[in-house]
């Protein structure tokens, strides 16, 4: 009876809803019509307009040219009060920096590839110059007491010519950048052989090396990241990376055995600094020895550990660090990452690391999308000098890598590495409007003339490509080019002398 009841029960009609009150709420939609797909869709949307490359490349390097600014007033506002009674002392220098820079980025914007490629060579002269002059004053300093010839006078990185001072390395990495993506794209497909990547590449980079890495290790590992950079976008072999790995390790160890000899303190009673950093970093010791007794090479870690610590996830405020009261050295310029970390915290150290992100996106990316070798080349060295040149100093300031001394690109005090930098990224943005989709888009609807005449001029059209040619099964008639002359000028590729044609097409053919 059950049975049957149940089947007579079951009808087709359907169940009405539960009321309102009961019945269970509808999954939420997507927030204002926008889901995960639909915004990925627009991002990529976005990606794939023509100047793309050029805004997020202006946008990032512009954020963190803001952000160094104000954290250089940040970090050297109490010293300069204390020291001369004006706290915007280093804010003001560093902001006629970041003019002068802005002018260097105006100028190599409106530079053709052709421009870059014919300074390459003088460019690198001047360098090597400049590097030449302070290796020999500051080892006439350190042999003899000579402390300066004339105006001239250097102190281990710097070089004074009176009133100017300026940092050789800064120039000659964006020099290195200039005349080894040249030298690469001259060589083309030649760089298969050793003989030809060689020379005269190698001896170069290598004196390069020396002059620079003897007082600056930090420095040269950054043209190694560069010449690496260009190398990959080459298309190098692996056998070269290597080998120049095995080659670079020997040499990262000369250097270190070098310190003591005064390399890169120019004193030979110095202590091996560059060794002890290394120790430091495998075998850290207690930090309360390295507070207590303010070693050389753990006490810098150490209290950049407790600004990061201190910081948290959102920082204590902006201008409100207590570690930059002389507790922790160079605060300003190579331990900057640190004040951030404390007055951000987590969240403001992302944001950094972010338009860091975004800059080596832009510059990938133009170094794919350019057609020109130089262009790609020259992209690329930039692009693996500054990302790796921010690497080794928030790796060393964090402790994931050993401690190095490089100043981090666009946020630490300093102007020569400031100007070089933002001349660099104006070269960047050159490539960037270069691109074959962006200068289309440019010809296709350009800016006013006044905008051209200040801002930058229009990019020149990417060649057209030659069509394959038809297949000339039917040609017909002879064509007027072959029977305009007569003499052997005029004869086609095969042709042989003294003999014509006689007959129609289709006899010919027969």
């Amino acid at each position: 009876m059950g049975e049957g009841r149940d089947t007579e029960g079951t009808t087709d009609t359907p169940a009405r809803r539960p009321p309102a009150a009961t019945r269970p709420a509808d999954p939420p939609g997507p927030l204002l019509g926008l889901d995960a797909a639909g915004g990925l869709a627009a991002l990529r949307g976005l990606l794939a307009r023509p100047l793309a490359s050029y805004y997020l490349l202006l946008s990032s390097a512009g954020l963190l040219l803001l952000i160094g600014l104000t954290m250089v007033f940040s970090a050297t506002s109490v010293r300069d009060f204390a020291q001369d009674g004006d706290a915007a002392a280093s804010l003001t220098k560093q902001t006629v920096f970041a003019v002068i820079g802005i002018g260097a980025f105006w100028a190599c914007q409106r530079l053709p590839a052709r421009t870059f490629r014919a300074v390459s060579r003088p460019f690198l002269g001047v360098a090597v110059v400049l590097l030449l002059v302070l290796n020999l004053l500051v080892a006439l300093e350190a042999l003899f007491r000579v402390k300066a010839i004339g105006p001239l006078k250097a102190q281990l990185l710097w070089l004074y010519l009176g009133p100017i001072s300026v940092q050789p390395v800064e120039v000659a990495k964006f020099a290195l950048v200039l005349w080894g993506a040249h030298v690469l794209a001259r060589k083309g497909a030649a760089l298969g052989w050793w003989k030809e990547l060689a020379t005269p590449l190698f001896p170069v980079v290598g004196l390069l090396f020396v002059l620079v890495g003897y007082n600056d290790l930090g420095s040269m590992l950054c043209l190694l990241a560069l010449v690496v950079g260009m190398l990959w976008a080459a298309g190098v072999r692996l056998q070269v990376f290597a080998a120049l790995s095995a080659v670079g390790l020997a040499g990262v160890g000369l250097l270190v055995a070098a310190a003591s000899l005064g390399a890169g303190s120019g004193s030979r009673d110095a202590d091996n600094y560059r060794l002890t950093r290394l120790t430091s970093f495998l075998d850290p010791p207690d930090p309360k020895t390295c507070f207590q007794e303010k070693l050389e090479g753990c006490y810098q870690l150490v209290q950049a550990r407790y600004a990061v610590q201190h910081g948290g996830w959102f920082g204590v405020g902006l201008g409100k660090s207590t570690l930059k009261w002389n507790w922790l050295p160079e605060a300003h310029n190579d331990f900057i990452f640190a004040i951030i970390a404390e007055e951000l915290g987590v969240v403001g150290c992302t944001v950094i690391l972010v338009l860091f992100a975004v800059l080596a996106y832009s510059g990938l990316r133009i170094a794919r999308r350019v057609e020109d070798p130089f262009r790609r080349l020259a992209a690329a060295g930039v692009t693996a000098w500054l990302v790796g040149q921010a690497v080794i100093n928030i790796g060393g300031v964090t402790g994931l890598l050993p401690l190095t001394g490089v100043p981090l690109p666009f946020i630490s005090d300093g102007g020569s590495a400031l100007v070089v930098t933002l001349a660099a990224v104006g070269m960047l943005a050159s490539f960037a409007r270069a691109e074959p989709d962006a200068a289309r888009a440019l010809h296709a609807r350009p800016p006013a003339r006044w905008v051209r005449l200040v801002w930058a001029p229009l990019p020149p059209l990417p060649g057209r490509r030659r069509r394959p040619a038809s297949p000339g099964a039917d040609r017909g008639s002879v064509p007027r080019s072959r029977s305009r002359r007569e003499d052997d000028q005029a004869a086609t590729r095969g042709a042989r002398p003294g003999r014509t044609r006689v007959g129609t097409a289709s006899e010919r053919r027969r």
